[in-house]
């Protein structure tokens, strides 16, 4: 049975809207099992470092350091992360405590004037500044000029507003929590452009050992979902998955089938691909079917 938490439990966030709606949508499901819950607003590097690439300056970690040092001292108990932004393998005394049911985990291409990939035209200027979204638009349309894009998803769409490109690419899921899913021109299959590792999850980082709050968290975490994820990330961390790698990992449920699909541009212009399932996995195989992904994809590398 759950039980309230002595005194309020503290969430450090981002303070971007995304981070900040993510934080309350935590806080109002650990509201709702009788939690008393505050949020603890945070800037962090990757929020401030906007001129260079995420993969020259230190990669996702840079969106959570701050984050866990908050927990690490006592100011917080638990952080909310986009999933994606997590690195693969935690600083040591660090947990995920808990993955909530998932997003839709779908690219998405964001335009003020043109209504798909294949309406622009010839040379077109897209911005991202992810290596797995680089690699894959370009090997569907070689042509386009694609440039660097940083900053939260407010900035990202005001500079597509004000014309310093003809189109943008985004995760689905953080258009959609903001309720700005009327921003979305097309949604990219996964089949044409698999999404990256926990894309669309949210993940919840604890210390390792407060056990009472894994204990708190567990009637908000999402079997199906940490399932899938798990299994995507173990070919990131296989891969040495960071953002100077441009992998792509999505899996699914097919009935009791647990359905991957990965892709990895090790080189310009070759993305290689892999695909497998496992029936009714549980973590550790998860994992596994993870691994053999990674290991099919270095196959075709060699």
């Amino acid at each position: 049975m759950n039980t309230t938490h002595p005194r309020p439990l503290v969430i450090a966030t981002r303070e971007s809207r995304l981070a900040l709606w993510q934080a309350e949508h935590v806080k109002a499901l650990l509201e709702a099992t009788g939690q008393r819950v505050e949020l603890l607003g945070m800037t962090t590097r990757g929020d401030q470092i906007l001129d260079r690439a995420l993969s020259q300056v230190g990669g996702k970690g840079l969106f959570v350091k701050e984050l866990e040092t908050a927990l690490q001292e006592g100011r917080a108990d638990l952080a909310v992360h986009s999933l994606k932004d997590v690195p693969m393998d935690l600083p040591e005394g660090f947990a995920l405590g808990c993955v909530l049911a998932r997003e839709d985990p779908r690219d998405a291409l964001v335009s003020t004037h043109y209504a798909s990939l294949a309406a622009l035209p010839q040379g077109a200027h897209v911005g991202t500044s992810s290596m797995r979204r680089v690699a894959l638009l370009q090997s569907l349309r070689p042509d386009l000029q694609i440039e660097p894009l940083r900053g939260n998803l407010d900035t990202r769409l005001r500079k597509l507003d004000e014309g310093d490109y003809d189109a943008i690419v985004l995760a689905a899921a953080g258009l959609l929590r903001l309720g700005l899913g009327s921003r979305i021109k097309q949604f990219f299959a996964p089949e044409h452009m698999l999404p990256a590792p926990g894309q669309g999850a949210l993940g919840i980082e604890v210390l390792e050992s407060r056990i009472d709050l894994k204990a708190l968290l567990a009637p908000l975490a999402d079997t199906s979902t940490w399932l899938a994820v798990t299994a995507e990330r173990a070919v990131s961390r296989a891969l040495g998955g960071s953002c100077s790698v441009a992998l792509a990992a999505h899996a699914h449920w097919q009935g009791e089938y647990l359905q991957m699909h990965a892709a990895w541009a090790d080189r310009p212009g070759q993305v290689r691909y892999a695909q497998a399932q496992a029936l009714q996995p549980g973590a550790q195989q998860a994992r596994e079917l993870g691994e053999q992904l990674a290991a099919q994809l270095q196959a075709a590398h060699a």
